[in-house]
């Protein structure tokens, strides 16, 4: 008894495959026909176009075996001779239905997609043209004359004014948005050398860009960590600078001030953390528009700075002190 349960489970379960198989038959030949469509628009490919008819016409021969073993009730044993009679067809016309390689059959790189399933030479773009320099001195011809056809206009240089009243602050669109940050502990606020990138050799403090996605603040509690191995705590934000430079870099930086941290200050690749007294700030060491708004900012006053830069030389410069709304 236990052992005809047994021979209705695995009937049941062979049967619910060959269901299974049937009913997907028409997408994997849809696939196959699309794949064919595919291949049209690619030269040099009829022998794959050719290989997946041929594909399409085995997968049909195993089709017809399984639709006739359902409908007919016939030994369901007899879809392993219908697979096996569609493998053997596969194995005699492999050449024919599995033309394709993965890899350039000349330097073995890797193909991609247009090259698998096109281009019955199985070769990559630079071993085809080595192959055949008439159509590698074509293609390039036809390069040179659409790139005269087409000629590309030269960027016209960015006249950058010396005032910052000439700007149109309105549609100025920084390239680049940054965070500053300030963290103080009794008179002392943390200042660092800057070993790399825009204000090399100057003093500042710890900042850069803000990543995708990623808030101001964010930024600030991050960047801080990352120049300075410190983990500050609920900055605030006091200031926005516009910085617009003679070579075309214009630069957005939010000034947020910290009062709270936690960790030892390190060096980084990035910076050299040191200490120093707020009265002592070293503005001389520091970029020329620093002593123009710290010392609003260290008054409690919060402000907007735009300023002219030509690489460390302040050009010109405007600030503007906000209105306190409860004074």
């Amino acid at each position: 008894m236990k052992s005809l349960t047994n021979r209705h489970l695995h009937y049941t379960l062979f049967s619910m495959i060959l269901e299974t198989i049937e009913q997907y038959y028409t997408w994997a030949l849809i696939a196959i026909l699309l794949l064919n469509f595919s291949q049209r628009k690619i030269p040099n490919s009829q022998k794959k176009r050719f290989a997946t008819i041929y594909l399409a016409a085995l997968l049909l021969i195993f089709e017809v075996g399984v639709v006739t073993i359902l409908t007919r009730g016939l030994p369901q044993k007899l879809a392993w001779l219908d697979l096996a009679l569609c493998v053997g067809l596969l194995y005699i016309f492999r050449e024919k239905a599995w033309p394709f390689r993965l890899h350039c059959a000349e330097c073995n790189v890797k193909l991609d997609i247009n090259h698998i399933i096109g281009h019955d030479d199985n070769l990559c773009q630079e071993c085809y043209y080595k192959a055949h320099p008439e159509e590698a001195a074509a293609a390039e011809e036809k390069k040179r004359l659409a790139s005269l056809d087409n000629p590309q206009e030269e960027p016209i240089p960015m006249v950058v004014p010396d005032t910052v009243g000439e700007i149109d602050w309105d549609l100025w669109d920084p390239k680049e948005i940054c965070v500053i940050t300030y963290l103080f502990e009794n008179d002392q606020v943390l200042l660092i050398d800057k070993k790399r990138g825009l204000g090399t050799g100057l003093v500042n403090a710890p900042g850069g860009h803000i990543e995708l996605e990623e808030t101001a603040t964010e930024a600030a509690i991050r960047e801080f960590k990352e120049e300075t191995e410190l983990d500050i705590v609920d900055p605030v934000l006091v200031g926005k600078l516009d910085f617009q430079f003679k070579d075309g870099l214009s630069e957005r930086g939010y000034v947020f001030f910290a009062h709270s941290y936690t960790g030892i200050p390190k060096e980084t690749e990035e910076a050299r953390p040191f200490w120093c007294p707020v009265a002592a700030m070293p503005y001389d060491r520091m970029w020329e528009d620093d002593q123009h708004w710290l010392p609003l900012a260290l008054e409690g006053k919060k402000f907007e700075g735009r300023f002219i830069f030509d690489d460390q030389k302040m050009i010109d410069k405007t600030i503007t002190i906000e209105e306190d709304e409860n004074e």
